[in-house]
């Protein structure tokens, strides 16, 4: 199994879901271009990784960037798209 499908498989199974991927083709990335989840730092994490979170109602999307902001202990951090509940 390749490395990304390996961290996908090791995402699902941190959230509890079950599943079964077939590979139809392996690719070859050029690493210039960057490098897989699992190997990068944490430096190199907070300054190039999304958060993905499930916004509950209540708090406004701009008080949800602030607490990343201080929990991450980041000195940037923005939202794409809105983060209010349908």
């Amino acid at each position: 199994m390749e490395e990304a499908l390996r961290f996908v498989a090791e995402l699902d199974r941190f959230a509890g879901i079950e599943r079964r991927y077939v590979v139809k083709k392996e690719g070859v990335t050029d690493p210039s271009y960057g490098k897989s989840p699992t190997s990068r730092t944490i430096d190199e994490l907070l300054k190039y990784g999304v958060v993905n979170l499930d916004k509950p109602p209540g708090p406004t999307s701009h008080e949800v960037v602030a607490w990343v902001k201080n929990l991450l202990r980041v000195p940037k951090a923005g939202h794409g798209g809105t983060l209010e509940p349908c």
